[in-house]
């Protein structure tokens, strides 16, 4: 019985643990036990919380994609149009030529020019291409679907007199001026005499084919044709006159033209339709007659006939079917 009342006194005298405390653990005041001496006081150093901030930070936002900088609509348009330029370079040139040549004519200058040729970029041949098609029908077809141009025109000057007379009795009254004038004549190019013209008995047609396409590389061939020369001006009205070329050089007239009966009288008011007509007539005269203006219309007229063939005819049908134009020949007949 002792024993038993020993052991209820001491669980009596045993610390029992407590309610939980509202305060954190590890603040001032914790009175909380130690490992090693239960009914002794432990002191745990107050823990560091996070710092006080005395201003809010400001918002960050995120940081947006540089933008691409965008190239001008102008530098655009500029390298297209380069781009272009050297693409269709050669027509580019043959149009300024062209268009200079024209300016030049309209005011009266004659200048000759440097030749350019037309050409468009789908006139080269292309590599690699081989065809069987015998391309000499083709060819003609295309020489006979030319039309009658009037080439090679010329310019040249001539002077002429036109005179007003008249008669009062044994009286004579008359009235002269002398104009320097500048006339315009082309030659008539035949370049499409008619199928007769092409038969293979009267040789005025050959392509010979050198060699075909193969690897890659182009086939040659070589044309020739014959043509009848080209035909000067057939009637006055195939000429013109240059009237803004035209002015008079000299003026003479009777003694007794300043006086009121001569010059009452015959009035010399030339009518421009009057001298037109004359320089026309004198011009067609010139033409047919004068060795200084035929020749050199002639043969301005031959060789810009072959370049038409050749260039815009006979060179892009045969690039076509994959051939190179090795040769060109063109001769002219006195018959037509």
């Amino acid at each position: 019985m002792l024993r038993l009342l020993i052991f209820l006194v001491s669980m009596l005298s045993t610390r029992r643990p407590g309610p939980m405390s509202s305060r954190p653990p590890g603040g001032y005041g914790d009175t909380r036990g130690g490992p090693d001496d239960d009914d002794g006081p432990w002191f745990h150093p107050p823990r560091p919380g996070p710092p006080s901030r005395l201003y809010r930070e400001p918002a960050t936002l995120p940081l947006a994609p540089a933008r691409r900088r965008r190239i001008p609509r102008t530098l655009k348009w500029a390298a297209v149009l380069v781009l272009a330029g050297l693409i269709f370079r050669k027509a580019i040139a043959w149009a300024v030529v062209t268009a200079l040549g024209v300016a030049l004519h309209l005011v009266g200058l004659n200048v000759h020019l440097p030749h350019v040729r037309l050409a468009w970029p789908w006139q080269s041949v292309s590599a690699g291409t081989t065809t069987d098609t015998d391309i000499g029908p083709w060819v003609l077809q295309r020489i006979q679907g030319i039309s009658r141009p009037a080439l090679g025109t010329e310019n040249f000057s001539f002077t002429f007199t036109h005179k007003v007379s008249k008669s009062i009795g044994f009286w004579p009254c008359w009235y002269a001026g002398t104009f320097a004038t500048v006339g315009h004549a082309s030659a008539t190019v035949n370049l499409n005499p008619g199928p007769g013209w092409w038969t293979a008995a009267s040789g005025h047609y050959r392509l010979q084919v050198l060699s075909r396409p193969a690897g890659g590389a182009p086939g040659r061939v070589s044309v020739g044709i014959v043509l009848p020369r080209p035909q000067l001006p057939q009637s006055v009205h195939d000429v013109t006159v240059d009237n803004t070329m035209s002015h008079p050089i000299d003026v003479q007239h009777s003694w007794t033209y300043p006086g009121l009966g001569c010059g009452a009288l015959i009035r010399p008011q030339f009518s421009v339709s009057v001298l037109y007509a004359q320089a026309q007539g004198l011009a067609f005269a010139q033409v047919r007659n004068n060795p200084k203006v035929t020749g050199p219309l002639i043969s301005a007229a031959e060789q810009q006939a072959a370049l038409i063939i050749k260039n815009n005819f006979v060179q892009p049908t045969v690039n076509a079917f994959g051939y190179a134009l090795a040769g060109f020949t063109i001769r002219w007949s006195a018959t037509s």
